[in-house]
C-alpha cells in the first residue's frame, strides 16, 4: 500500500491518468483486433490495464488483497461473445473510464480539496474513453447569460485604507500560466471557482475571497469601504 502513501503532485497524477488512458484508448481503437482475441469468453476472470508507460495488457487480475491499486472491471471477456461488437467494446470502455478515475483519485488521497477540484478539472477537459470509442463529442456547455457583464477584477482595502490588489487586475494580460495561477482560488460563499470576467471583494479579516454578486458588494460600493468584512465574520464581531 505504499503507492498511496507517496506524496504526488496534481500534475503527477494527471500524467499518470493520461497515460493509462491513453493506453485503453489504444486497445479499443488501433489495437482493437488483437485486444478482441485476448478477451476469450472461455478464460477465467479478465482485466484490461493501462500502464503509465502507454501499453496495455489483458491479464488475470492482481491476487494480493487489498491490491497495490484499484482494479478494473473483472470478466470483460465473459460478454464478448453474447453482445453486439461496438456495444461490448463501449461497455468496456465505460468500465475503463471508471477505473481511470478511481485510480487517479486513489493516488490524489493525500491531495486537499482545491488540488482533488482542479485535478478533476483536468481530467474533464479531456474526452472519456467511452467519447472516444462511440465517436461521440462532448457536449460544451453554454455560456452563463451574466459571464459578460460583471466588472472584471476586484478591491481589498487594509485597515489603513490602502487598495490592495484582487489576484488579478482589469488590465492584466491574461494568458494561460495567469489563469492556472489563481485556479485555485474559490467563493468563501458558494465554493465556485475564479473568474477573470467577474468582481471580487477580499473580507480583511479571514482573508477569504467572495464573488461581489454573493455578497452583495458592487465595484462601486467597494471603494467606499476602508474596512470589509465578510458576513461570517461580521456575525462573529457582533456576538462578541
Amino acid at each position: 500500500m505504499a503507492m498511496a502513501s507517496t506524496a504526488r503532485t496534481v500534475e503527477d497524477i494527471f500524467k499518470d491518468y493520461s497515460a493509462r488512458r491513453t493506453a485503453i484508448l489504444r486497445a479499443l481503437t488501433s489495437d482493437v483486433d488483437d485486444f478482441y482475441g485476448l478477451c476469450d469468453p472461455d478464460k477465467e476472470n479478465l482485466c484490461l490495464y493501462g500502464h503509465p508507460n502507454e501499453s496495455w495488457e489483458v491479464t488475470l487480475p492482481a491476487e494480493e488483497v487489498p491490491p497495490e491499486l484499484p482494479e478494473p472491471a473483472l470478466g470483460i471477456n465473459f460478454a464478448r461473445d453474447g453482445m453486439n461488437r461496438n456495444d461490448w467494446l463501449s461497455l468496456v470502455a465505460v468500465h475503463g473510464d471508471s477505473w481511470l478515475i478511481s485510480v487517479a483519485f486513489y493516488l490524489g488521497a493525500r491531495l486537499n480539496r482545491n488540488e482533488r477540484k482542479r485535478l478533476f478539472s483536468m481530467i474533464n477537459d479531456l474526452p472519456t474513453v467511452f467519447e472516444v470509442v462511440t465517436e461521440r463529442k462532448p457536449v460544451k456547455e453554454k455560456p452563463s447569460v451574466d459571464s459578460g457583464s460583471k466588472s472584471r477584477g476586484g478591491t481589498k482595502r487594509s485597515s489603513d485604507g490602502q487598495v490592495k490588489g484582487n489576484p488579478k487586475l482589469a488590465d492584466e494580460i491574461y494568458n494561460d500560466e495567469n489563469e492556472d495561477e489563481h485556479s485555485e482560488t474559490l467563493c468563501g460563499c458558494c465554493g465556485g471557482n475564479y473568474n477573470a470576467d467577474e468582481f471580487w471583494i477580499g473580507c480583511d479579516v479571514c482573508e477569504r475571497w467572495f464573488h461581489g454578486m454573493c455578497v452583495k458588494i458592487t465595484p462601486a460600493k467597494a471603494e467606499s469601504i476602508k474596512q470589509y468584512k465578510c458576513p461570517s465574520c461580521s456575525m462573529k464581531r457582533g456576538r462578541q
